[in-house]
């Protein structure tokens, strides 16, 4: 039926009437014409507009639920080591950076991959401790997180897996019991929180879930996604959008407008009177709080904003076959828990405060991690939910360890001219390796059994090798030897000299005393074994002893054969040998004491001989140390082995030789390889070849007569590089130490104790503080390597495993050993470069004094 509205009468002088006013005034007569009109028109148009408002409702959820299936397929996991100390403003400028990265234009919100959220997640378990963890989802760019945790937190350590369940499911033959809700905020999102207030709600968190029961877990989820909107237009206090509040009530004003005259409750609405005593309020206190309420909501919509929820719940597995008084007294437990952890925000009340709320499908959320129209909170509150506790006494937070520091970009990443030390661990795939020329400067490695030490030995010693750099290494427990010879390359096998005291073979002869066969000095000889022994056996050497070792050595190396601690031994004892060599001695000093000694009689050379004479016999006892030592003409020639890269491994176990003699072999041996370095004077310096000194437990072989500091001063000048490792700085004296401390330039620490993080820390500070050294893990190491001379700033290096050993390689360098001797050695060709072109001398820039 059609319905002609030029008919209808006009609008009256009094601006009553119409279709309206006559709908009023006379229903009955164009009532029926409406409804007819209605049921033709409306309702279609009603049903068609209910379609397409569900339609777009079903698509909106449908591509939300997408969205977030996508988020959660590759979601990552970021657990935080939380670092010795915490600043208080840590979070919030954790947050305030996440927001810049996080929040995306109106125009990518609303395209297909929406806007990025995150959800940082505590999680307590009696026997797991208390974990804090970032999930983040897929469209997050990687390491964007970690990066801002390690920014924010100084010291903080990252570990990031697969996204996993907050909550843990129960075993078979188990259920779980849970309990929980979320966390809103119970006035208008505009009034914020107290982020100021003594405690912290991190501890709180941690202590109240601690004190659970086994195989109970608390878990709280904070949810936030940026907003970029401005915060008056995001939430009114029931949720309702405001924009959207503001139309309807708009709507509803004109449509009552078209039924009432003049303007809505404008008759019945009184005159507010105006304030006596100032802001909004007659009241002054009134006034005075309401004011201080709006400068906080003025003060929190200033920065940035984050939509948050936070839920929380505590689940505890029962038996399946559990009785219901079982069941009664967990669910008990587990709602008691709950509450508990639900008052950790307590502290936070203020302008506005928390209050629990029930979650129908509790589980599902928290796996979930939806997050729809949250409460609006400002970057300081957000700290306040979401944050590392400050509490340094809190024993159940997985703390970190050292920090990872990348290397800078002068230190070498590899190639030829340089020694491996390992991989970067603040940057992945980045190679840490040492030049030749910088190795110069010595090297100090410090650590306990079992953190790598080892194996970052070996891995040098090997490049050495490979390199064809002359290498001298004493190892006085003997698995780095074993290590070394099973995975040497095959072209050094006819360049090894091994000193193996488990074997049963014949071993070379190192002949101290041997200053014939390739030459040498004799006083100097003779000072070095006379040092050698004084300080192995200090506690039973006195003066006398020490007059009478030294002139003995000086008699048997007048004879024309090669001289042995063996003849020593014989002179003592015989008097014919005696008497036959005091014959050609020509230093009136010597004579002159062995006209005394001979004056003393049976009785008195014996007590005067006894002390030295046992010690000797000790060692000529051994058969593989007299060998080594006293088994004739020297078959070593060391100067041989740093000029044409010949390798020398002394295998030297205490377990086998016994502490005393161990130092003692192997002293002599160093004393044999810096008598050779030194002779290496008379070669022009750019013909020197780069060579490697290696020592293990270093402390027991530094008795030659030398000191120690001048060794290492003058063994750079002769290209000649050392490497002193041993376990913890109570080994050294205190001359060794300062030492140490000051020519080995280049510093690799391992996990070092409490005590001796102390003392070292002043070689890393500010970079790596005294908790980072102390708390390294294993197989990795802080460095702090000189390049160029200069002094680089501390990294940290994750050192590599030893290749896998070579079948057969061991037993083929073993019975090439047998008989090889260095002087069928041949140079192998020019000095190795120390840098290959790969590697080009980068410019060192000037350190400041200052920051050293």
């Amino acid at each position: 039926m059609h319905i002609d509205f030029r008919a209808q009468p006009t609008p009256g002088p009094d601006g009553h009437g119409g279709l309206i006013g006559e709908l009023i005034t006379r229903p009955g007569a164009h009532l029926p014409h409406l409804l007819t009109a209605a049921g033709h028109h409306a309702i279609p148009l009603a049903a068609t507009m209910a379609a397409v408002v569900l339609g777009g409702v079903a698509v909106t959820v449908w591509v939300r639920r997408r969205r977030e299936q996508r988020w959660a397929e590759g979601a990552r996991q970021v657990e935080i080591l939380v670092p010795p100390q915490v600043a208080p403003d840590s979070a919030q400028v954790f947050w305030e950076h996440l927001h810049g990265a996080l929040a995306r234009r109106w125009w990518q919100r609303w395209w297909w991959s929406g806007q990025h959220l995150l959800g940082f997640e505590y999680r307590i378990s009696p026997g797991e401790g208390a974990s804090i963890r970032v999930w983040v989802p897929s469209c997050v760019p990687p390491h964007l997180v970690e990066n801002a945790v390690t920014v924010a937190w100084r010291g903080a350590r990252t570990h990031t897996t697969d996204a996993a369940p907050p909550l843990p499911v129960a075993p078979a033959g188990q259920h779980s019991l849970l309990a929980g809700g979320e966390l809103r905020l119970a006035r208008h999102a505009r009034w914020p929180i107290r982020t100021a207030f003594p405690g912290d709600p991190a501890a709180t968190l941690i202590n109240a879930a601690s004190a659970m029961d086994p195989g109970t877990t608390a878990c709280v989820q904070v949810l936030a996604r940026p907003v970029t909107t401005r915060p008056d237009q995001h939430t009114s206090s029931s949720g309702t959008p405001t924009a959207f509040a503001g139309f309807l009530t708009e709507f509803l004003r004109e449509f009552v407008g078209l039924f009432l005259p003049g303007p809505v409750r404008a008759a019945r609405t009184p005159a507010r009177p105006q304030p006596r005593h100032g802001y909004g309020s007659g009241d002054r206190q009134v006034g005075l709080e309401q004011s201080a309420r709006d400068h906080a909501a003025a003060g929190k919509a200033v920065g940035p904003q984050w939509a948050t929820v936070v839920r929380y719940a505590v689940t505890a597995p029962v038996p399946a076959d559990a009785d219901k008084q079982t069941c009664a007294r967990v669910a008990a437990m587990v709602r008691g828990r709950a509450h508990a952890v639900s008052s950790y925000l307590s502290g936070a009340s203020g302008h506005n405060h928390y209050r629990r709320r029930r979650h129908p499908r509790l589980r599902e959320a928290l796996t979930a991690r939806r997050l729809g129209r949250g409460d609006l909170l400002s970057a300081p509150e957000l700290a306040v939910l979401a944050h590392l506790p400050t509490d340094t006494a809190i024993a159940e937070i997985h703390r970190a360890g050292a920090r990872a520091l990348a290397p800078s970009e002068v230190i070498a990443f590899g190639g030829p001219g340089t020694k491996p030390l390992g991989r970067a661990d603040a940057q992945r795939g980045r190679h840490v390796a040492m030049r030749v020329s910088d190795a110069r400067h010595h090297v100090h490695v410090l650590g306990p059994t079992g953190c790598g030490k080892s194996t970052l030995l070996g891995r040098m010693v090997l490049a050495d090798a490979d390199a064809a750099r002359g290498l001298v290494l004493i190892d006085p427990k003997g698995d780095l030897v074993t290590d070394v010879v099973a995975r040497l390359p095959q072209h050094s096998a006819g360049r090894v000299v091994l000193f193996d005291a488990a074997s049963t073979g014949r071993p070379p002869c190192l002949n101290p005393l041997d200053v014939l066969t390739f030459g040498g000095d004799l006083d100097l000889a003779v000072d070095n074994v006379g040092t050698v022994f004084a300080r192995i056996y200090n506690q039973f050497w006195g003066p006398r002893t020490d007059d009478l070792f030294r002139n003995s050595l000086k008699t048997v190396c007048i004879q024309p054969r090669p001289a042995s601690l063996a003849d020593v031994e014989r002179l003592l004892t015989d008097d014919t040998y005696r008497a036959r060599l005091t014959t050609h001695v020509k230093d009136p000093v010597v004579q002159r004491f062995w006209r005394a000694f001979d004056s003393l009689g049976d009785s008195g050379r014996g007590q005067l001989t006894a002390p030295l004479l046992n010690k000797l016999r000790h060692l000529l006892l051994r058969p593989f140390v007299k060998a080594a030592l006293a088994g004739g003409p020297a078959t070593i020639d060391l100067r041989a082995v740093l000029d044409h890269g010949g390798l020398v491994l002394a295998r030297l176990p205490k377990g086998r030789l016994g502490e005393e003699t161990t130092r003692l072999l192997g002293a002599l041996l160093v004393a044999r390889t810096w008598q050779a370095a030194t002779s290496r004077a008379d070669t022009p310096e750019a013909q020197r070849r780069d060579a490697a000194l290696y020592l293990d437990e270093f402390h027991n072989f530094l008795h030659s007569s030398t000191p120690v500091e001048d060794m290492l001063a003058e063994a750079r000048a002769q290209k000649l590089s050392m490497v002193l490792a041993h376990q913890n700085l109570g080994q050294l004296t205190p001359t060794l130490r300062e030492a140490v401390s000051t020519n080995a330039r280049n510093k690799i620490y391992f996990a070092v104790s409490p005590e001796d993080s102390r003392d070292l820390a002043r070689h890393t500070s500010p970079q790596l503080s005294e908790h980072d050294l102390a708390h390294l893990d294993a197989y990795h190491a802080a460095a702090r390597l000189v390049v160029n001379g200069q002094n680089t700033a501390p990294c940290t290096v994750a050192t590599e495993p030893l290749p896998p050993p070579v079948p057969g390689r061991a037993r083929h360098i073993r019975a090439a050993a047998r008989t090889r001797t260095t002087p069928h050695l041949q140079p192998p060709g020019p000095p190795v470069p120390t840098a290959g072109p790969t590697l080009p001398a980068p410019k060192v820039p000037r350190l400041d004094p200052r920051r050293r």
